[in-house]
C-alpha cells in the first residue's frame, strides 16, 4: 500500500501557504489549510501591539483557536507534514487545536516553517509536547527549498 500524504498548513501571509504547495506538489500529497474560524485581521497579526489577538493567543500556552472545517478521512494518512510561521519561537496557537484534534498515533509527521528570523527548534519541541504519540521526524524552516527538503524528509 502506498504512504498517503497530507500537507496541513496554517498561513497568516502567504508565505507557509508557497511552501505547502511545493510540498504537496513535490511529493504527491494533498493538501489541507488549517483556517480559523475567525480570519486573523492585519491588526491581529500585529506582533507589537500587546492587545493583538496574536499577542493575546501567544501569551496563553491554553489558547486554542477555533478552526473552520476538518481533515476529510484523518486515518487514511500515513504521513503528515505540519506547516507554520514562527511565532514567538513556537507554532501558532491554532497548529495546537489541530494537533490536539486528531489521533495521530503510529503516523509519521514532519513540521515545516516559515520565518524572517526565527529557528524551528522551539516549536519542534512544544510540537512532540502536544503530540507525544506521534513518531516525528525533524523538521526544517524552509526558504525557497520546500520541494527538495520535502522529498528527502520522506
Amino acid at each position: 500500500m502506498a504512504n498517503k500524504i497530507l500537507i496541513a498548513y496554517f498561513s497568516a501571509s502567504g508565505v507557509t501557504e508557497r511552501a505547502a504547495r511545493e510540498i504537496a506538489a513535490a511529493v504527491g500529497g494533498d493538501l489541507y489549510e488549517i483556517r480559523p474560524a475567525q480570519p486573523y485581521t492585519r491588526a491581529d497579526l500585529d506582533w507589537t501591539n500587546q492587545s493583538s489577538r496574536s499577542t493575546v493567543e501567544m501569551k496563553d500556552p491554553a489558547s486554542r483557536p477555533a478552526i473552520d472545517g476538518r481533515v476529510e478521512d484523518m486515518a487514511a494518512y500515513d504521513t503528515v507534514f505540519i506547516g507554520f510561521p514562527i511565532w514567538w519561537y513556537v507554532e501558532p496557537r491554532i497548529v495546537d487545536t489541530f494537533l490536539e484534534s486528531y489521533d495521530f498515533a503510529g503516523k509519521t509527521l514532519i513540521p515545516f516553517a516559515t520565518s524572517g528570523g526565527s529557528g524551528i527548534a522551539g516549536a519542534e519541541k512544544s510540537l512532540r509536547q502536544h503530540c507525544p504519540a506521534a513518531a516525528w521526524k525533524s523538521g526544517r524552516l524552509v526558504r525557497g527549498d520546500a520541494a527538495s527538503w520535502a522529498k528527502s524528509a520522506l
